[in-house]
């Protein structure tokens, strides 16, 4: 028997270390390839960890509720066969004859140099298991061919029975291996690190006040992402220089326009139509227009932004909340923001997000008007900047001007809260955002096509 090492493998470009929450196996279960062993959770993505061979797991390094770092053996599975193999080549070197012994080192080298030259995969961070791999060396498989390889297996993972049906196919001529192209060489620069929230400090002033409780009082500790939430968000507001700035919006195009169009766009793209992408699409608009609000801060450092990354504020069946991101959100267009906002809105309500959904994001947007509320004062999400709140859309009296003259008539309106940090956005940058979101969204344009 051998002893297998199950490692917590890299999930994602920022995630170092993940905390247990639940063992799908215990001691002494039988486990097969590929199959879940135990939840882990990062920051805010909850995740399983799969076993890449097939074994009995006979001791778990970790429990319930530990902080492990990524690359850290968290158990050891017992499988067949490897020992055997070590033992038996053991005896055979020991009985080898003295002539042999350079035709044996020359044979040795032989396969050191084939395995070094092969494929070892390691610069990929999604997760393929040795079996996997394996065939995909022995089959002259790619990086870049195994990457884009379909998955069937838990969040797109590559299978056994994928990658033999490929294989497959590629011989069969129905899939080509891509050409390989040569990349030019990546020039890596240094950037100072991510911006670390202070730790508070307790004034006097400012020392916990104890709690009365009485006996009819019930006592609940928070889950871990509440207890994750309080800490972000205590840590927010005395990290940034929090300040607001409001404005109202008249939106009664976008929502004459929204209900002409919302069937024929769900019957053409089989996606639903909601406010979110069309609020996005002008936000992203906005920021390309002042830079100023994509950046983050470090120490006494501005960050400029290249990528306009929109968070996507979410709330979670159980109340908490989450924001995933959508990448180059500028680069897309009214049916790829669509696409892309319910993508991530349905897998953040059926936990399915992976750790670079929730990453890397510039600015966020969230939907306080869900909830029918007018307008809001957000908290900022470190290490940005600016955070905007879309209120409830109203029918509202509203004065409308005309070249015959002004009257009273009704309109659909909304309040945009913009929450900035004043260490480095004053007032005149960010009401001015908020104004440029404001202008996008009152000349939509009624006859544009989806």
């Amino acid at each position: 028997m051998a002893r297998f090492e199950l490692k917590l493998p890299k999930m994602g470009e920022s995630v170092a270390e993940a905390t247990i929450t639940n063992w799908l196996k215990e001691v002494g279960d039988k486990i097969e390839a590929d199959e879940a062993v135990l939840e882990i959770a990062t920051d805010k993505v909850d995740s399983e960890v799969p076993s890449e061979v097939s074994g009995i797991l006979v001791e778990q390094l970790f429990g319930k509720d530990d902080l492990v770092q990524v690359g850290q053996t968290i158990a050891i599975i017992e499988t067949e066969g490897g020992e055997a193999v070590i033992t038996e080549a053991t005896t055979v070197e020991e009985t080898v004859v003295p002539e042999a012994a350079a035709e044996i080192e020359k044979t040795i080298e032989a396969v050191k140099e084939t395995v070094t030259t092969a494929e070892d995969f390691s610069g990929s961070e999604k997760f393929f298991s040795p079996l996997v791999k394996n065939i995909a060396k022995e089959e002259g498989i790619s990086l870049n061919e195994l990457e884009n390889m379909p998955g069937s297996g838990k969040d797109g993972r590559v299978t056994k029975e994928d990658i033999l049906k490929y294989i497959e196919d590629r011989k069969s001529g129905i899939v080509q291996a891509p050409k390989v192209v040569e990349e030019a060489p990546k020039v890596v620069v240094e950037t100072p690190k991510a911006v670390q929230a202070p730790e508070p400090v307790v004034q006097k002033s400012q020392q916990v006040v104890p709690v009365s409780v009485n006996g009819g009082d019930e006592i609940v500790e928070m889950d871990r992402m509440r207890k994750l939430i309080s800490g972000y968000m205590t840590a927010s507001v005395q990290t940034s220089a929090h300040v607001q700035s409001f404005i109202e919006v008249d939106v009664t195009n976008i929502v004459k326009w929204r209900d002409k169009v919302k069937t024929a766009f769900e019957k053409r793209e089989g996606e639903k139509l909601t406010f979110t992408p069309i609020m996005m699409e002008a936000v992203a608009k906005a920021l390309k227009d002042f830079p100023g609000m994509n950046i983050s801060v470090d120490g006494d450092y501005i960050i400029k932004k290249k990528n306009i990354n929109l968070g996507m504020a979410a709330a979670l069946p159980n109340g908490n909340l989450i924001v995933p991101v959508i990448k180059n959100a500028d680069q897309l267009n009214l049916v790829g923001m669509a696409k892309a906002v319910n993508d991530l809105g349905n897998r953040a309500k059926a936990g399915k997000l992976k750790p670079d959904d929730t990453q890397g994001g510039t600015y966020t947007v969230t939907n306080v008007g869900t909830f029918g509320s007018v307008f809001g004062t957000p908290i900022i999400n470190q290490p940005q900047v600016g955070i905007l709140a879309l209120g409830a859309i109203r029918k509202v009296p509203a004065v409308i001007e005309t070249p015959e003259g002004d009257f009273i008539g009704i309109r659909q309106k909304m309040f945009l809260s913009h929450s900035y940090d004043h260490r480095v956005v004053d007032g005149a940058l960010g009401g001015s955002f908020v104004k440029r979101v404001a202008e996008y969204l009152e000349a939509f344009d009624v006859d544009r096509d989806f």
